[in-house]
């Protein structure tokens, strides 16, 4: 079952008649938002309101990374380990980190705060090593970096 403001968001996106694909992902989004992530009765219940299966909803939610499909934490982290960023210092980055948080790749910390999670490419190579925090990118990172920026957070 929806929220209130969930079943207003997802109206709102499914009015012009767009069903199946077309909306599928953005209200994957919506959902996400809400809750962090997107539980299997979520999957049932979209599914339904676009008139797909079950199965094709998760294939679609499991296609993308972003999607989350289990709890996270309250921030993710995104450590991208592209060539780029392998190149030029991720791995002293991602030791940073397991060392600062006390999680490894895909954990989250005890309480709740943080989930670490690798990224194929965050799409600046040019400014690598990087990072995303929610929706904040940090780019050309060092590892003496890392404790100013968590504590941000």
């Amino acid at each position: 079952m929806f929220t209130e403001k969930e079943d207003r968001d997802i109206r709102l996106l499914i009015k012009d008649d767009s069903t199946g694909n077309e909306a599928l992902l953005d209200l994957l989004k919506v959902l996400q938002k809400s809750r962090g992530w997107v539980p299997d009765d979520a999957i049932e219940d979209i599914a339904g309101i676009l008139g797909m299966t079950p199965a094709e909803v998760e294939s679609i939610a499991t296609f993308y990374s972003l999607i989350f499909r289990r709890p996270v934490g309250k921030h993710v982290i995104l450590v991208c380990d592209s060539m780029s960023c392998w190149l030029t210092g991720y791995e002293d980055l991602a030791s940073r980190l397991k060392e600062k948080l006390g999680i490894g790749p895909g954990e989250t910390t005890r309480d709740g705060k943080f989930t670490l999670l690798p990224a194929a490419c965050l799409g600046v190579c040019e400014e690598a090593p990087a990072m995303m925090i929610d929706e904040t990118l940090y780019t050309r990172l060092t590892p003496s970096a890392i404790d100013g920026i968590l504590e941000r957070y």
